[in-house]
């Protein structure tokens, strides 16, 4: 298909990323249940599950009201495989955020709800009191904590990938991205470290990084497997999903959320209710008996693990 001379570069590259986009949509569960190692079945045979946990169970208030009497509702935003995403039959969510939903609500002697919701609306939900936890890839923020609890329970990673033929080994620190080209997400966090890397390898006499911004996740692939690219960095989880789907790109690197601090994946509950204590408990007895890393290594996110538990660690401050 060709374009229009007269369109600006920025409309004429969006409006070919729509296309790609589309394509991709429309065939992603298909093509991820036949060509992945992970189970995108609504069945989910091999979920792992756990045993109540009496401590954890201990820790529960004795006035807390759960949203359904003896089931722990949880929100979950069903659109970053393999963290959650809709099964082949298009209304169930699976992925490792709900495996782990489960776990938790094992431990805790309780059924399991899980209740789908658009990213922008978990913060109004959860306050309001529509469920009883949000267990959906957030991450722990200053800002987020004067309204809401954490119970950390991954690592919060970016990550380098490059194409599978590419003779770059590494990407852990400034210096091993100096000099490269790298497709990253316009205005997103990965875009505010790696402007600052590359600040560092000008101080220090090595060459800048080539940021190339793009929209979305489809243009930072194309850019990569084209060439033009050495290199595309964004949210961990996603790019393992792609990489066990495509089976053309391969991890280099990654780096805290955060960097140059850490930034962890927690449980949010609504604050001061006293539900955390015993997600914390929770999260530290399936650290423990070793279902907390089976049920991420079934989604390839082991690299992910958290050695412990936190209640309200230091979360990012406010840029």
């Amino acid at each position: 298909m060709s374009l229009p001379k007269s369109l600006s570069l920025r409309v004429r590259r969006r409006f070919l990323s729509l296309l790609v986009g589309a394509a991709c949509a429309g065939a992603i569960l298909p093509a991820a249940a036949q060509n992945t190692p992970f189970d995108l079945g609504p069945e989910q045979p091999g979920r792992i599950r756990a045993e109540a946990d009496p401590a954890a169970i201990a820790r529960i208030p004795k006035g807390y009201r759960f949203v359904a009497p003896g089931t722990l509702t949880v929100a979950i935003h069903p659109g970053s495989p393999p963290l959650g995403t809709y099964a082949t039959d298009a209304k169930t969510v699976v992925g490792a955020d709900p495996d782990f939903a489960q776990l938790v609500a094992d431990s805790l002697g309780l059924k399991l709800a899980l209740v789908p919701v658009a990213w922008a609306d978990w913060p109004l939900g959860l306050a309001s009191g529509r469920y009883d936890a949000v267990i959906s890839n957030v991450g722990v923020t200053e800002q987020r904590k004067e309204k809401f609890d954490f119970s950390t329970y991954r690592q919060g990673l970016h990550g380098f990938f490059v194409r599978t033929d590419s003779k770059i080994d590494q990407i852990r620190e400034p210096k091993d991205a100096a000099g490269l080209t790298i497709s990253v997400g316009g205005g997103t966090n990965q875009e505010r470290i790696l402007v600052e890397w590359s600040r560092q390898n000008v101080a220090a006499g090595l060459k800048p990084i080539d940021l190339q911004l793009f929209d979305d996740e489809a243009e930072r692939l194309v850019a990569l497997r084209s060439g033009r690219a050495d290199a595309v960095v964004q949210p961990h989880a996603q790019l393992v999903f792609v990489a066990a789907r495509d089976r053309d790109i391969r991890r280099v690197g990654t780096l805290s959320a955060g960097w140059p601090l850490t930034s962890d994946v927690a449980i949010a509950t609504r604050k001061g209710s006293g539900l955390v204590d015993a997600l914390t408990q929770a999260t530290n007895g399936l650290i423990a008996n070793g279902t907390y890393r089976q049920a991420l290594a079934r989604w390839g996110l082991e690299e992910e693990a958290l050695p412990r538990s936190e209640t309200n660690p230091p979360g990012l401050p406010k840029y």
